[in-house]
């Protein structure tokens, strides 16, 4: 447990990779034009901080745990009201965690693993008004993965268990309160974007071993797992969400710099497309949508342990 912990805090840190990694690059789509939205900025987050989780319940975004500015690690949820542009706190979690995973089910938010200091933690929980109710743990502590809420189920995909990479996905049942196993990332990978649109789970780039890892591997699953058309900005530390209007957007990421780079999947044709360049380049960051609007929350302004209060919206409706 304490060698993943120090795994995860190493590329937080800004330890040095195994090989040097590539740049961010422009994406091969065809770039946005003029005619396309522009990104805008909005109440900042209270707490600086990277490597958080987050999801709406409603108009509502909630950001959870991660790292402070000092290294240390936070128990604490922040609330933004989006038609408010306010923010106020939340009830702390139950544990402090970074690289933890957050959804929405049925109108209710949950939280899954992360990093505990000790390594990945099996620790589960959803918000039941005020307050959070502890619920069945994971089978193995898991974290830098993604949680998707999909047809009442709630799939735990990728990310970093004790000894590697996760090598299944993890369903969640919330009427039994139980977690099954079912077939794994065709590419297992960690610190990934993972959305949940017509009917599928989608897990789009993340890396393998360090920063110089970065993949720009695509997949879905629904039942089984099919492979897609590639992310054209191949990148680990990124993060994801799904739009009203049935796109898969994925912003951020890190590599030897930070990555402006926002792409969308159109999910009807398959393709991609590039969107304007987020104005904050970041990773470890809350990527969530609204609508057809997409929030981008907090992360790291620069490779390693870097933190933002950044807090930057497009409509893409």
């Amino acid at each position: 447990m304490a060698a993943v912990a120090a795994l995860l805090l190493a590329a937080c840190t800004g330890g040095e990779p195994e090989a040097p990694p590539p740049a961010p690059a422009t994406a091969t789509t065809a770039p946005p034009s003029s005619g396309e939205p522009s990104w805008r900025a909005l109440a900042a987050v209270p707490s600086e901080r990277t490597e958080v989780a987050a999801a709406a319940v409603g108009d509502r975004i909630w950001v959870l745990g991660g790292y402070a500015p000092d290294g240390a690690t936070l128990a604490t949820a922040e609330v933004y009201d989006t038609a408010a542009d306010r923010w106020a706190r939340g009830p702390d979690l139950p544990v402090a965690v970074n690289h933890a995973m957050a959804a929405t089910l049925d109108g209710v938010l949950y939280i899954a693993g992360g990093n505990d200091g000790d390594g990945p933690s099996a620790q589960v929980a959803r918000l039941d008004g005020d307050r959070w109710r502890r619920l069945a743990p994971l089978p193995q502590g898991r974290s830098a993965g993604g949680l998707v809420a999909l047809e009442g189920r709630l799939y735990l995909v990728g990310g970093v268990v004790d000894g590697g990479l996760a090598n299944d996905t993890q369903v969640y049942d919330p009427a039994a309160d139980r977690w099954a196993a079912a077939p794994g990332l065709p590419t297992p990978r960690e610190h990934l974007g993972a959305a949940a649109s017509g009917g599928k789970v989608y897990v789009v780039g993340g890396r393998v071993g360090g920063l110089g890892g970065n993949l720009a591997a695509a997949e879905a699953f629904s039942g089984r797992w099919s492979t897609l058309a590639p992310l054209p900005t191949a990148r680990g530390g990124l993060a994801a969400t799904a739009t009203a209007g049935g796109q898969v957007v994925a912003v951020g990421g890190e590599a030897s710099a930070t990555f402006g780079e926002a792409e969308a999947l159109e999910v009807a044709s398959g393709r991609w497309r590039s969107l304007p360049p987020l104005p904050t380049p970041r990773h470890g960051l809350g990527v969530v949508a609204v609508g057809d609007t997409v929030y981008v929350l907090a992360g790291g302004p620069q490779p390693g342990l870097h933190t933002s209060s950044a807090n930057e919206a497009i409509d893409l409706g």
